[in-house]
């Protein structure tokens, strides 16, 4: 795919916008970009075609309208709970859902959530599973799971209280309460505020700084992190030791050192995005 064409399918659209960026917008506005069976469906279309493509290391993930992602649509969500409940006897959308959040975790991408206005439930878990959040004045996150009887279900209760604190996360969940962006700002689960207009530049800005990163070392680095939220310091260290002596071997790190020495800006990625 060409950069600055832009992909078209049922509930978002995709483009290249710079070398090694790309953007997924979801677009079901007029359902507040709720998550349904489809969207997961044309999402993990689009990343079977990037992950094996390391023309592609970063995914800036926003949406159409007014909504982040509202989380589970309801009108669906309803005509479950009513139709198809009683015959399949599993959670709505489970069978999509659930598998969203891990993929995002596991991909090599490193996503960046332009979160540009409400973010609820299942669209927060969205927004969180991401490496980076960036927030509009406008934006709204909430894990509201409690206001319809339900608890966190697509990975909000791992993911939240890694980010923000035990506390914290138990009176998000537990209350259910909406906060705006300064406070999500405040509280850790976005890095960083800006107007409207200036959320998709910032956003894009930020995916092609690290875009312009060595891929190997990005993915490296993505997965480091990862899983020091649950490894203990030994085995972390263990992990650094055996990834830094694998980038050693890689042609980046010399191109970094003879740039340095030479004074001159490091060109990485060479033979990708030539």
């Amino acid at each position: 795919m060409s950069e600055g064409k832009r992909v078209d399918l049922e509930t978002l659209y995709y483009e290249r916008p710079a070398p090694g960026v790309a953007m997924v917008t979801l677009n079901r506005p007029d359902r507040g970009n709720g998550v349904v069976v489809e969207l997961v469906r044309d999402l993990f279309t689009v990343l079977d075609e990037w992950e094996p493509d390391p023309s592609v290391r970063v995914v800036v993930l926003t949406g159409a309208g007014k909504q982040f992602s509202a989380g589970a649509d309801l009108v669906a969500m309803r005509e479950y709970l009513i139709n198809e409940l009683p015959v399949r006897n599993e959670p709505f959308n489970a069978r999509a859902l659930f598998p969203l959040t891990q993929r995002i975790l596991a991909s090599r991408l490193v996503f960046v959530a332009a979160i540009n206005g409400g973010a609820t439930a299942g669209g927060l878990d969205f927004a969180l599973a991401c490496d980076l959040r960036i927030a509009s004045t406008k934006a709204k996150l909430g894990e509201t799971y409690i206001n319809l009887g339900l608890a966190p279900g697509n990975g909000g209760s791992w993911l939240l209280p890694k980010l923000v604190g035990s506390g914290v996360a138990a009176e998000l969940a537990l209350t259910g309460d909406v906060v705006d962006a300064h406070r999500a700002l405040e509280l850790g689960l976005v890095s960083r505020v800006v107007e409207p207009d200036a959320l998709l530049p910032a956003a894009l800005e930020l995916a092609a700084k690290i875009a312009n990163k060595p891929w190997r070392a990005l993915e490296a680095t993505k997965h480091a992190l990862r899983a020091s939220w649950t490894q203990d310091f030994p085995t972390a260290m263990n992990t650094s030791y055996q990834v830094t002596d694998a980038l050693h071997r890689q042609p980046d790190l010399l191109e970094a050192v003879e740039a340095f020495l030479e004074k001159r800006p490091p060109r990485f990625n060479k033979g990708i995005d030539d």
